[in-house]
């Protein structure tokens, strides 16, 4: 009813429609808040509380539940505001869920996923650290808000899509593609487990000698996965936003084929659950960037899947002698078992830090800048952080998170740490303010910032998780394709319409 009554009044110029639409808005918002607000802030946090366990009621508790109501205050602000910050909104999904409500239920339950090798004061540590980046992101966002708006300045040319060039794309996606599902032999492999697809991987020779280096597999993987979903995604774009591109032929049959090739290599039947969350994402909010229920629905449902499906959802990572089910008497106990293990690991990378080994001072992002130089190549080339934390752990199962809190400590510090989250808080608010712009009503299909937004919001789980190591073969290859199609242009005859 708001939106009908803003088309009047933009068609009539009837000054007396307009306060109607911000009453209608406002008890809206209203109505919302309140109930979204005791939730997430009072009702989850309090329910967690009640449940039985032997967890300390100590400094590290009020912390965590400090923390928990935080992020859930800064979500609920995510959900009710005005303009879509998908990126911001993002971050404090996240956090929220793995950085606040999950620990917290760890900490009353007196169990945790990952064994915490320090002392109770480094997990102290680890908790008021979490804490300190949070209110950093915050200040920096804050931050980018008094920066002056892009019509002040002098215009610049906007990132488009290229009509010739995206062809490319799409003939790189398609033969991408093809290459992954014939290397790893057929696509049934894609439907069976992911472990399936690592015993060919190993098979196929594609790990190196020895099986120490990943970046054969990776490039193949990458190849097969992130040209499809961007070409799908502007290909998608395009559809949404041009009354021409649907009368098309030759994009509706290329957008066919990329559903098809999708649903083959980006299924959540053969990869991690953090990247099928990257391509529900990417595609919810490329196919609907200007609706605020898509938004406010993906953030609060986002909560509840994380909380109750999330955990379930590993089904597919081991075949059926493998697997083994989650044997659960409370709705808390997957959130001590499975997947949430990053203030604990936080802890235990300050406690690797202590140990004597020190800071990195930068060697860990080198290694993830330069993911491509394979070790043959580069001797001594550090592993990811979540390796290296827990081979000096003793962990036989390595595969362990390595949250950006962590990384950014490793490699800096506290002053590194915090002047990162600064940093970041800036430039996500930042991307979240030219991404409603540039998918404000009237802007160009090609805008390129319509299609890197959401995929950006939808990989940052996987870059909040870490290890970043494991995540910057996707980010390159991402930007080899934007590269590929993007063109710097006031002119918009020979991008897409």
């Amino acid at each position: 009813m708001a939106l009908d009554v803003s088309r009047e009044a933009r068609a009539t110029q009837d000054p007396r429609a307009a306060p109607r639409v911000v009453l209608s808005r406002a008890v809206l918002s209203r109505a919302l808040a309140v109930p979204l607000v005791i939730s997430v802030v009072v009702l989850l946090p309090g329910y967690v509380l009640t449940q039985p366990g032997p967890g300390l009621r100590d400094t590290g508790f009020w912390l965590q539940l400090a923390l928990t109501c935080y992020a859930g205050g800064r979500l609920c602000a995510m959900v009710l505001s005005r303009r879509r910050r998908l990126v911001q909104g993002a971050f404090w999904l996240f956090g929220y869920v793995a950085m606040g409500v999950a620990p917290l239920a760890q900490e009353v339950i007196g169990q945790v996923p990952t064994p915490v090798v320090g002392t109770r004061s480094d997990t102290v540590l680890a908790i008021s650290l979490t804490l300190v980046g949070c209110v950093a992101y915050d200040v920096g966002a804050l931050a980018a808000r008094f920066q002056p708006p892009d019509r002040l300045r002098r215009p610049r040319p906007q990132a488009q899509v290229a009509r010739q060039r995206l062809w490319l794309l799409i003939l790189l996606a398609y033969a991408g593609s093809a290459l992954c599902i014939v290397e790893l032999g057929g696509p049934a492999v894609f439907f069976t487990s992911r472990q399936n697809i690592s015993e060919t991987v190993q098979a196929s020779g594609l790990t190196g000698a020895g099986g120490d280096s990943h970046v054969g597999s990776a490039f193949i993987r990458g190849f097969g996965t992130v040209p499809a979903l961007l070409a799908l995604l502007i290909l998608l774009r395009w559809m949404t936003t041009s009354r021409r591109a649907r009368r098309n032929l030759p994009a509706l049959v290329a957008l066919g084929g990329l559903v098809v090739i999708n649903v083959i290599v980006n299924n959540p039947v053969s990869n991690p659950r953090y990247w099928f969350l990257t391509v529900v994402f990417s595609i919810l909010f490329t196919a609907f960037p200007r609706s605020p229920a898509v938004y406010r629905t993906a953030l609060v449902g986002g909560v509840v899947a994380a909380l109750l499906l999330f955990p379930f959802l590993d089904r597919f990572r081991y075949d059926s002698g493998g697997y083994h089910p989650v044997q659960s008497t409370s709705v808390l106990d997957p959130l001590t078992i499975k997947d949430y293990d990053q203030v604990g690991m936080f802890a235990n990378t300050l406690t690797y830090v202590e140990s004597g080994t020190g800071h990195t001072h930068g060697r860990q992002l080198a290694a993830d800048v330069f993911f491509f130089v394979p070790r043959s190549v580069w001797h001594g080339k550090p592993l990811d952080s979540g390796v290296l934390v827990g081979r000096w752990m003793g962990m036989t199962n390595t595969n362990l998170s390595s949250p950006l809190w962590a990384e950014l400590w490793l490699d800096f510090g506290p002053l590194g740490m915090t002047g990162g989250f600064l940093l970041l808080g800036y430039a996500c608010s930042r991307i979240d303010i030219r991404y409603a712009r540039r998918t404000s009503e009237g802007s160009r299909p090609g805008t390129l910032a319509a299609v890197v937004v959401p995929m950006a919001a939808g990989y940052s789980f996987i870059l909040l998780r870490g290890p970043l190591l494991q995540a910057a073969g996707r980010i390159g290859i991402a930007l080899l394709c934007l590269a590929l199609v993007a063109t710097f242009t006031r002119n918009p005859r020979r991008t897409l319409r």
